[in-house]
């Protein structure tokens, strides 16, 4: 069967309600959540996710009429100080800042709040506080509910951050709380509104010679005052390979596959550099 989800994020989060889900009566809402069946969608403050889908006529139930049914789902939201101890964490994690503040999901983020005593993904029932729907099945959840969940899947491929919302704490609180981070204020103040580095504008191409002052002194510029190392050590890799290629994630707005698009990419530069040693260009 295809994965509706194609994000580790997305993946991460049906894989969590299976755990503790009736992986049965989950399935059965993959068929519900299309734009066929799920006719409004929407995510408001607090992080509850509200929804209408088009049911099904049953005579079992009485349902002889197509139904619609309004579904209501809100995780339970993080308490603020212990949002403020996750803030405190991440904003000391060089590694996990940086991708933050850049928009950027880091695949450990969960590993992280396991960290401080937290975590972001459901783990339980307990970790949802509202989950109704107004059909006539008594069973929790429901084949409408399920499709709700898995339509929160492909959300979270698309923006992943939408975890955190989910959680109570809403992107634009997330970025000023890691800014005023020591960390974060050096990052921030390199990078504009989208989390792009800041170009500086500069009047020549190369930098200009400067003027030496007093006498030069030949002999400490070629011998210098310590011996150099005789060992170099080699330079670390870039924290984020190929950022522009990364910085969409695996499903940009523009890639309509079902596989990842950084995949695609990977095996295209693979390709490149396989050609290149291969002519000597």
């Amino acid at each position: 069967m295809a994965k509706l989800s194609k994000t580790w994020w997305g993946q991460k989060f049906i894989e969590a309600l299976e755990d503790f889900t009736n992986s049965g009566r989950l399935s059965r809402g993959r068929s519900y959540s299309s734009d066929r069946r799920i006719l409004k969608f929407e995510i408001k403050k607090g992080g509850i996710v509200t929804a209408t889908v088009r049911g099904n006529k049953n005579a079992y139930f009485g349902v002889y009429k197509e139904p619609k049914y309004t579904i209501k789902l809100q995780m339970m939201q993080v308490p603020e100080q212990d949002w403020k101890k996750v803030i405190n964490y991440l904003g000391s994690k060089a590694s996990l800042v940086s991708r933050l503040l850049m928009n950027e999901m880091p695949d450990n983020i969960d590993a992280a709040f396991s960290d401080v005593k937290l975590h972001l993904l459901p783990r339980s029932r307990e970790d949802f506080k509202l989950t109704q729907c107004s059909c006539p099945d008594y069973a929790n959840p429901c084949k409408h509910i399920a499709g709700v969940y898995y339509r929160l899947a492909t959300q979270l491929d698309q923006d992943p951050f939408l975890l955190f919302e989910l959680r109570g704490l809403p992107r634009d609180k997330l970025h000023d709380a890691l800014c005023q981070s020591p960390l974060g204020e050096v990052l921030a103040s390199t990078m504009d509104e989208r989390g792009d580095a800041i170009e500086e504008v500069v009047d020549s191409y190369y930098p200009r010679p400067l003027p030496a002052g007093g006498i030069a002194d030949y002999h400490s510029f070629w011998h210098g005052h310590k011996r150099l190392p005789t060992d170099i050590e080699a330079p670390a890799p870039a924290a984020v390979p190929a950022i522009l290629v990364k910085k969409a994630g695996d499903n940009p707005a523009f890639w309509h596959q079902d596989n990842s698009f950084i995949e695609i990419m990977e095996d295209v530069y693979a390709r490149v550099r396989k050609n290149r040693a291969k002519t000597g260009i």
